[in-house]
């Protein structure tokens, strides 16, 4: 709290964090006269080893209608995608865009599917910014605190939702190792706090002065966090958890005041020997009441 009252900068990653992280597919198109329903069966049966949140989304949107697939080997590669080998012998991709350069995908930014490094099927998918998003922003900036989207994510969905609520910087199409690297420089201007809660956000978190994870992310982002807001949804929560770290961190530095005053002032006539024992008890422990009372009452301040 005393780290996070001195923050300047917050970056937020996008999905599953300014956004609810619950994606539908949109549109689900094949290539090479490939079978709808054998790509399901291949996204779903790969995605199934990933831990990313369009990966749960799609996977719990196609278990009904997909058959799983046994796999000889699969990798995922975080901030890109899933590689699996059949026992065929072939090779398949799954992940974003930008990691296939076709003709056939006009400018493209959803999901990939590719089959020996041919595309087969491509995904659009839409998430949805969290109804609280846009206010929690707004707070926070209006307090003096500078907001930055730090994402993997292509740049027109990022840009997108910036514009929507109100986010000052973008950085994009980012790698988890870039976000690394962001994070580092934001550092060296001023104090940072980083918010996600994905295990690609994992690094950045710990880098940050302050790591911010909410309930629902991976267990990754919780221990590499600091502060986890127990209602994930409600982003107004980070700006309580600011509000509440700059009321704490007053109250210590009232208690301290309390504390030395007394000391500075008795000391010197108790040296002096004009300071009877009884009083001097009396003040210590006076002393100890208003600093215990003072910090009880942050229990019924209202933080504004």
């Amino acid at each position: 709290l005393e780290e996070f009252a001195k923050i300047k900068t917050i970056v937020f990653d996008k999905t599953g964090t300014l956004t609810t992280g619950k994606f539908s597919i949109k549109e689900f198109k094949t290539y090479t006269n490939f079978s709808v329903s054998e790509a399901k069966n291949i996204v779903y049966s790969m995605e199934l080893f990933s831990s990313h949140p369009i990966a749960k989304s799609l996977v719990d949107e196609l278990k009904t209608a997909a058959i799983k697939i046994e796999w000889s080997k699969t990798q995922e590669e975080k901030g890109i995608g899933v590689t699996a080998h059949d026992t065929s012998g072939n090779v398949y991709f799954i992940g974003n865009a930008r990691e296939l350069k076709s003709e056939l995908l006009n400018n493209f930014s959803g999901i990939v599917l590719l089959k020996n490094q041919q595309l087969i099927a491509s995904i659009s998918i839409e998430d949805e910014i969290k109804p609280s998003a846009a206010k929690a922003i707004q707070q926070l900036k209006s307090v003096g605190i500078k907001t930055i989207l730090l994402s993997g994510d292509n740049a027109q969905k990022c840009n997108e939702v910036a514009q929507k609520i109100g986010i000052d910087k973008v950085y994009a199409e980012q790698l988890p190792h870039q976000k690394l690297e962001i994070i580092e420089l934001l550092k060296k201007e001023n104090p940072v706090a980083m918010v996600g809660d994905g295990v690609n956000d994992a690094p950045a978190l710990t880098k940050a002065n302050v790591g911010i994870s909410l309930s629902n992310a991976t267990n990754v982002a919780i221990e590499s966090s600091q502060i986890v807001l127990l209602n994930g949804n409600d982003l107004q929560e980070i700006v309580h958890a600011f509000q509440l770290s700059k009321t704490t961190l007053k109250t210590i530095k009232q208690n301290l005041f309390w504390a030395f005053f007394y000391n500075s002032v008795a000391i010197p006539i108790a040296a002096l020997g004009f300071l009877n024992p009884m009083v001097a008890a009396l003040s210590m422990a006076f002393s100890d009441v208003i600093v215990i009372g003072n910090s009880i009452w942050l229990k019924t301040k209202r933080l504004n």
